[in-house]
């Protein structure tokens, strides 16, 4: 599901950073190719996707798209991609297309 908000932060992402909105478009289908009845909202400057509650986030940066997971820390990671040592949270930066493979994103 989509609203006028994630349209509008897709815009931006696409003029502000150009070279990272495929990643990031890649993420996004990314978790809708798991997650096919995951809702996204425009939060903190990102999208937060939820399936009710919510699950993770993608968000651009500078040099990288981050896929962010509230409760990382939870999840069984046999590829050694998750990044962070907080409590709860865990991350994978993702640099290019290839990334979202290569990183194990699914």
């Amino acid at each position: 599901m989509s609203d006028g908000k994630v349209e509008r932060l897709l815009d931006d992402w696409r003029l502000t950073h150009a070279s990272l909105h495929p990643v990031a478009e890649a993420a996004r289908a990314a978790v809708h190719a798991v997650a096919h009845d995951a809702t996204e909202r425009v939060m903190s400057g990102g999208l937060l996707f939820g399936a009710p509650d919510p699950f993770c986030g993608v968000f651009v940066y500078t040099a990288h798209v981050t896929m962010e997971f509230g409760r990382g820390a939870e999840l069984r990671d046999p590829h050694r991609v998750l990044e962070g040592g907080g409590k709860f949270r865990r991350h994978i930066k993702l640099r290019t297309l290839d990334d979202i493979a290569t990183r194990h994103l699914r």
